[in-house]
């Protein structure tokens, strides 16, 4: 019998163009590099046309307007900022805004989605129904609608600042220190003397502990089958080393207590009812769809995996902790990763209830004022690109250390 042999594949033969297209070896690298230059083709094209059209109507681009006065005032900053103050400033100021809620909602989704998840799981009835009633229903809702509903309900229920003048128990501030209002919720705010530092920073390496202390008894489990304690032990790590430097250092830490002057509140941190819309409507919606992938995660771990950890004698609890969700993550945080950037893109629906985040200050004033649409939307897609770029790698990262390794 003779084999048939590709010529073009024989070593030792020499190269010929005709190798591009027939030769396999070559052939994948010729398609590609025609689909790069067609592409580049077409960037520079539309580059062209854009200059040219720009050169016809005697416009140029041009940033110079970042470092002109805004001129107008943004209703909650996390850094100082006046109507006086940049265009650029405007826009950092509005770029952390949009960071401030979207990591809020990304952990509260991520809260919300894990407790759903599992509860739908539940053999309680009521408790499961429940939960796919919320998934079902928030889900399949516009989270627009439901920003615009939380928003409504938030200024037409809850009193006016001036309320908390009187006697009114339902205008009472709770503990003293927390007053919820129409205009938003005025929460203590934080005072830190030079020492205070010092507190938190063992705060921050209490943290560290704790999650060190967490690894170690699990690995403890695994490697001798020794069961230690992880709840009151990391308690006490958390906080204990904090309380004791605080007062040792003379409580260096105060609060400063929101207090009505005239129509309003004055001192302390305002959270506005857009930002608390904003938050909550994000996740809320989101943490829908990350329940979802929650419950297809725990169901994705072999029955005999539970019942073999019930076996040996483990609690619910702990075969939740240490068997099915561990291997459950291979199938929960790849999805996650896409919910995190959508909450982070949906944030700029925060115009519709008047929060000034990086679409309300970049995308929409400062393009407004200056004209500049678009130097305005190219920075504005640089500015996501970029936060969106960051927590696909920062996922990543996670999504790495938590998969399942061959040994």
């Amino acid at each position: 019998m003779t084999s048939l042999s590709d010529p073009q594949q024989e070593p030792g033969s020499s190269f010929r163009l005709s190798m591009l297209l027939n030769d396999t070896r070559y052939r994948s690298y010729t398609f590609q590099f025609i689909a790069l230059v067609c592409v580049a083709a077409l960037f520079a094209w539309l580059g062209s046309n854009l200059a040219a059209n720009l050169a016809a109507a005697g416009i140029g681009i041009s940033y110079e307007f970042l470092g002109q006065s805004s001129n107008y005032d943004i209703n909650q900053t996390l850094i100082e900022y006046s109507s006086q103050s940049t265009h650029l400033r405007a826009s950092i100021v509005g770029l952390l805004n949009t960071l401030l809620v979207s990591i809020l909602a990304c952990i509260t989704a991520t809260i919300i989605g894990v407790f759903a998840g599992v509860l739908r799981l539940s053999n309680n009835w009521l408790v499961s129904k429940l939960m796919a009633t919320y998934v079902e229903m928030f889900r399949n809702v516009p989270v627009l609608i439901w920003i615009i509903i939380i928003f409504t309900i938030m200024t037409a229920v809850a009193p006016a600042p001036s309320a908390f003048r009187g006697d009114d128990p339902d205008a009472s501030m709770i503990l003293g220190m927390f007053a919820f209002t129409n205009r938003g919720v005025y929460v203590p705010k934080p005072l830190l003397e030079p020492t205070g530092w010092v507190v938190l920073g063992i705060f921050a390496a209490s943290v560290v502990s704790m999650i060190a202390y967490r690894r170690f008894a699990t690995r403890k489990l695994y490697d001798e089958g020794k069961l230690l304690p992880t709840l009151w032990p990391s308690l006490a790590i958390l906080f204990v080393p904090a309380v004791l430097a605080f007062y040792a250092l003379g409580r260096p830490i105060g609060l400063e207590i929101p207090e009505l002057g005239g129509f309003n509140f004055s001192g302390g941190i305002t959270l506005l009812g857009s930002l608390i819309a904003l938050w909550f409507a994000l996740a809320i919606y989101t943490g829908a769809f990350i329940a979802e992938n929650v419950r297809a995660g725990i169901l994705s771990v072999s029955r005999g995996q539970t019942e073999a950890a019930a076996a040996l004698g483990l609690r619910p609890r702990r075969i939740m902790n240490l068997v099915i969700l561990p291997q459950a993550l291979r199938v929960i945080v790849p999805p996650l990763i896409s919910h995190y950037l959508n909450i982070t893109k949906n944030s700029s629906l925060a115009i519709a209830v008047g929060y000034m985040d990086l679409t309300g200050t970049l995308g929409g004033i400062t393009l407004n004022q200056t004209g500049r649409a678009i130097e305005a939307i190219l920075l504005l897609m640089l500015f996501y690109l970029a936060i969106s770029l960051a927590i696909s790698a920062l996922m990543n990262v996670y999504n790495s250390a938590v998969r399942l390794k061959e040994r």
